[in-house]
């Protein structure tokens, strides 16, 4: 196992940080962004100051195969206008109520009947959260369709159990 790295000084903020375990002996520079341009100048400087690569750039081949690019793509380094280059003509599309989306289910018939059981239920449910309802009750308010007793029934906001009708 190897030892724990030693903390290093960032050359660009002068804070400690610790260097990447692949890096240890040749980062100098903390992870922040601004040290990281710091530490891209700097390689930049030092790899044109090598007479090697003083004239990589100009020299005439290269010159020429740049000319040959331009000349390939003009007024590729004009600016262009970003609105216009995002914006593209959509033809009109009929709207045809015949065809259906494949995506979309079909929507499934319901009867009165369906409704009628289905909002029956939920008004129970409600009561019975409400606690307007005991939970045996459903079978007995299914049997006389309306009772007038829960109807009146609410919760008393003083925490009591039982509600006076009369003062209602």
């Amino acid at each position: 196992m190897s030892p724990k790295p030693k903390r290093r000084k960032c050359r660009c903020c002068s804070e400690f940080f610790f260097p990447d375990p692949h890096n240890l002996k040749r980062q100098r520079y903390c992870s922040k962004s601004a040290c990281r341009h710091a530490s891209k100048l700097a390689s930049q400087r030092r790899w044109f100051r090598k007479p090697a690569n003083r004239d990589y750039f100009r020299d005439p081949e290269n010159a020429r195969h740049v000319q040959k690019w331009r000349e390939t793509h003009p007024g590729y380094w004009k600016r262009k206008n970003p609105v216009l280059d995002r914006t593209q003509p959509v033809p009109p599309q009929k709207v045809n109520p015949v065809e259906s989306s494949c995506n979309v289910p079909p929507l499934p018939r319901t009867s009165q009947d369906d409704l009628a059981a289905t909002a029956r239920r939920v008004i129970e449910q409600g009561r019975n959260i409400l606690g307007l309802v005991l939970p045996e009750a459903p079978a007995k308010l299914a049997a006389k369709q309306h009772c007038p007793a829960y109807d009146l029934q609410i919760s008393a906001p003083s925490g009591s159990a039982t509600a006076d009708p009369a003062k209602l």
